[in-house]
């Protein structure tokens, strides 16, 4: 397992429980791409970063991702298969009932995060990196 792969690991253990609240992981100048979904953008800094994770989360309870495979694309990059659970705060729509399977592509160097990109769709993350979506994970 390399050292990318080892830090992305260490990020999503703790998306996993729930826990976003910590960004030492990411390079001050983080470039956080939401690459499809209803609101997609790019920002760039922590703090944008942070601003539009609060405002993307305000609207759930319980959230909660899970990594269904981690691939190592490069010397730079980790792509993350991945899926979401939690429920609307004011819907109560749980997403539970329609299984939301997403992915992220992770940029490092120098052991820092310099670019994330949120993919809500994972099949829109396949087809833009132009890898099989029959190998990937239900």
């Amino acid at each position: 397992m390399s050292v990318n792969v080892d830090l992305v690991r260490s990020i999503y253990a703790a998306w996993e429980r729930g826990d976003f609240s910590s960004a030492d992981w990411a390079d001050p100048e983080i470039e956080y791409v939401v690459a499809d979904g209803t609101e997609p953008g790019v920002w760039k800094g922590i703090p944008a970063m942070s601003a539009t994770w609060r405002e993307t989360l305000r609207v759930w309870e319980d959230v909660h991702t899970e990594v269904d495979e981690y691939r190592e694309l490069d010397d730079e990059r980790v792509f993350a298969l991945l899926s979401w659970s939690g429920r609307g705060r004011t819907s109560g729509f749980d997403l539970a009932d329609v299984p939301w399977r997403g992915a992220n592509v992770v940029h490092i160097r120098d052991g820092k995060v310099t670019r994330l990109v949120l993919y809500w769709d994972r099949e829109r993350a396949l087809a833009d990196l132009g890898l099989d979506s029959e190998a990937a994970p239900p």
